[in-house]
């Protein structure tokens, strides 16, 4: 949630239950949950925002590092469990698969955080060119 408040995203959704019995434990000295929805989904592909391109941020096969990625003008990034990946399924209904070129695994606050700050560098090459 930090990243997503640090970063502008409109809002964040997961599934699962891992959240729904964690959140009593976590701080959150930015209190970014007041700003931004969080919102737990059974399927994210149910509710692909209108358009938005799904993105996997997965190490596997055939995704694309991300220095040399464009991002879409309007994304819906999914990122796997810390301890897990994305299921093929999920992978397949994707748009693009990216991944980070690093030497070690990262963890997942990380692997957010280094997204969205690519897009954020990259300001307005997105693949329409820029946005006014």
């Amino acid at each position: 949630m930090r990243a997503a408040g640090c970063y502008g995203a409109a809002s964040v959704f997961y599934t699962g239950t891992r959240y729904d019995r964690a959140k009593d434990f976590i701080t959150d000295t930015k209190k970014v949950h007041q700003g931004i929805p969080l919102i737990n989904i059974d399927d994210l592909r149910k509710i692909l925002p209108l358009g938005c391109v799904p993105v996997a941020v997965e190490l596997v096969e055939g995704a694309r590092a991300l220095p040399e990625y464009t991002h879409p003008d309007r994304a819906l990034y999914i990122f796997g469990a810390e301890d897990g990946s994305l299921s093929k399924e999920i992978r397949d209904w994707c748009e693009d698969v990216v991944y980070i070129p690093t030497d070690g695994c990262m963890n997942l606050a990380a692997t957010v955080n280094v997204v969205l700050y690519d897009r954020l560098a990259k300001g307005n090459n997105t693949r329409s060119g820029p946005l006014f």
